[in-house]
């Protein structure tokens, strides 16, 4: 994860009144992207709008954020509305206001062109999207001010590939899985990594998972959780019908191949990070890699992965029984079971 640098203070930030404290003003153009029509994501939008305005920074969204039903723009005062396919090729930086699954949608539109993006969550857990909205206006601040973290993230390609023919490609931050649909038959597949056979697995689908996704869909299929750091692909089985068939862990450079048994009696599908469904036919290999383009996440500063798994997957929370209050009532059952037995002594 790398830390902010300095950089040369740009002429039009002149007229700002806080441009003499802009440590790094490389974040002159800032996009805003929100997918949630909820009123919380909306008024975190306003918030952070008004934010870059008073620091007199060029703001910019996208067409479906502007359009969002609960997101009133005459309250914001300067704002350019662009296509979304754009918002990556024109801003410095990227903000994501929603949870998680706002951020795996926004990616494919922003990895390619390595802006950094930074998540207020306005969700559920947020591992990507983690600053909080009550702590928005502080963290922006120090952002804008170029005090921050760079936390570069892999994705995943994957190709359904027919003969020589791709039928169908993909990207994914989290993960490409493998599943039955709707059916309640298993699937019966065969798998191969960098060309080795590995297994052929009777299951109900495979998860692949970059290190990124292993705290989500991989983590409730028993799969580890892998540091953002590593270079590693994890493999989980969903409901495996062999006891043995336990998660692996590969090297982040594998390419991952899928066959469809001949034996198979179901429709496999296939989804990159939840995503709409793709067929996976007997005749069709499906092929997973590395992608080319990293997505950048930023980080206020202070970001720390495991206090991120501490608070959000509950590590220190103990259990009720074994709370203090509890124990107190014992010790005082025990001190009233001795001053009674005392004065029967006497």
């Amino acid at each position: 994860m790398e830390n902010s640098a300095q950089s040369e203070r740009l002429p039009h930030l002149h007229e700002s009144e806080m441009f003499h404290a802009i440590k790094n003003p490389a974040f002159r153009r800032i996009g805003l992207m929100g997918r949630a029509g909820k009123r919380s994501v909306t008024q975190s939008i306003a918030q952070i709008a008004q934010i870059i305005n008073e620091m007199n920074l060029t703001l910019i969204m996208d067409v479906q954020t502007s359009n969002l039903p609960t997101l009133n723009l005459t309250e914001i005062e300067r704002v350019k509305i662009v296509k979304r396919s754009l918002i990556g090729e024109i801003c410095d930086l990227v903000i994501v206001v929603g949870g998680d699954g706002s951020i795996l949608h926004a990616a494919e539109a922003l990895a390619r062109y390595r802006v950094p993006v930074l998540g207020v969550n306005r969700g559920r857990l947020g591992f990507l999207a983690d600053v909080k909205p009550d702590e928005a206006a502080f963290k922006l601040r120090q952002v804008l001010m170029g005090d921050y973290q760079l936390d570069h993230r892999f994705l995943l390609t994957m190709e359904i590939r027919e003969g020589r023919k791709i039928i169908h490609e993909d990207m994914a931050l989290n993960d490409v899985v493998l599943h039955a649909g709707k059916s309640v038959h298993m699937i019966d597949f065969q798998l191969k990594i960098d060309g080795h056979d590995v297994y052929r697995q009777h299951s109900d689908g495979l998860i692949v998972a970059t290190p990124t996704g292993s705290t989500a869909y991989a983590l409730s299929g028993g799969g580890p959780i892998i540091h953002p750091s590593m270079d590693a692909i994890c493999l989980v089985p969903m409901h495996p019908h062999t006891l043995s068939s336990r998660p692996i862990v590969v090297s982040g450079t594998s390419e991952i191949c899928i066959r469809i048994h001949e034996d198979n009696r179901t429709q496999p599908m296939v989804s990159a990070d939840g995503k709409p469904s793709i067929p996976l036919d007997q005749e069709q290999r499906l092929y997973i890699r590395k992608h080319p383009d990293k997505l950048t996440l930023l980080h206020p500063p202070g970001f720390d992965f495991y206090e991120a798994c501490r608070t959000k997957l509950h590590w220190n929370v103990h259990a009720e029984e074994f709370s203090l209050d509890i124990d107190d009532d014992i010790d005082d059952d025990i001190d009233d079971d001795i001053d009674d037995d005392i004065m029967d002594d006497e």
